[in-house]
Order: C-alpha cells, then sequence, then structure tokens
C-alpha cells in the first residue's frame, strides 16, 4: 500500500455561516461513512462496517449542539485531521483506532461507579 500524505488533504477555512458549516459537517460525515469499508479493511478490524458507522455517528452526535461557529470550525478541522492524515494514511496503530469502540467491545473496561466497587474489584 502507497501512503499519499496529500491523497485527501485540504485547505484549512474558516466558515462564513451556519448554512456553510452545516454543509461542510455534512460532507465530513459522508466522508467518513463511505471510509468505513476501507478503515475495516486497513486496520483489518474484526468489526462489522455496521459497527464502525454507528460509531461515527455517535462521535457526530456528540457534538450536535455546537452553537459557536468558530468552534465547529475546529471541530471540523480536528475530523478532518483525524480522518485524511491519521486514519486513512495508517497513521494511527490498531490500538488507537480500537480505543473507539473499547466501551462497546468489552464491558469489564467500563470504569466503576464509585471508588469502594473499584477497591473491591482489585482496581487501582
Amino acid at each position: 500500500m502507497v501512503i499519499n500524505p496529500t491523497y485527501l488533504a485540504q485547505r484549512t477555512r474558516s466558515s462564513v455561516n451556519f448554512a456553510d458549516a452545516k454543509r461542510r459537517v455534512l460532507h465530513s460525515y459522508r466522508e467518513w461513512l463511505r471510509a468505513a469499508p476501507e478503515i475495516q479493511q486497513i486496520y483489518t478490524l474484526s468489526l462489522p462496517v455496521s459497527a464502525i458507522r454507528t460509531k461515527v455517528r455517535q462521535e457526530f452526535e456528540r457534538h450536535r449542539y455546537v452553537n459557536q461557529l468558530r468552534t465547529v470550525d475546529v471541530l471540523l478541522f480536528n475530523s478532518h485531521q483525524e480522518f485524511q492524515q491519521e486514519t486513512l494514511n495508517y497513521w494511527k496503530q490498531l490500538p488507537q483506532v480500537l480505543k473507539y469502540f473499547r466501551a462497546d467491545e468489552d464491558p469489564k473496561v467500563r470504569l466503576p461507579r464509585n471508588f469502594i466497587n473499584g477497591f473491591l474489584e482489585g482496581r487501582n
């Protein structure tokens, strides 16, 4: 596999208004969804493509109600950086990709609700 760092490069820019920001967010979201099969193949994930797409949806929904234009621009920049530079250029390692799915895969990974439960389970 040939890695081309400029394959999906975009110029950094600010949104003009919320309509422009919404269009850019939808474009970024669709890029992530379209790349889900490729991400599964590159990192040889044992997860189905639908699980990857669901996790992408959850990550975008986390920031759904951001109402400051500059914050949306920063989130878009970070999203594209994760997408293009880190994920599709294969600069992440498998554990860095799997950290997004950790709570879904293994219920033991979740932290205990309070100190006593953690202490009794033998966690630090």
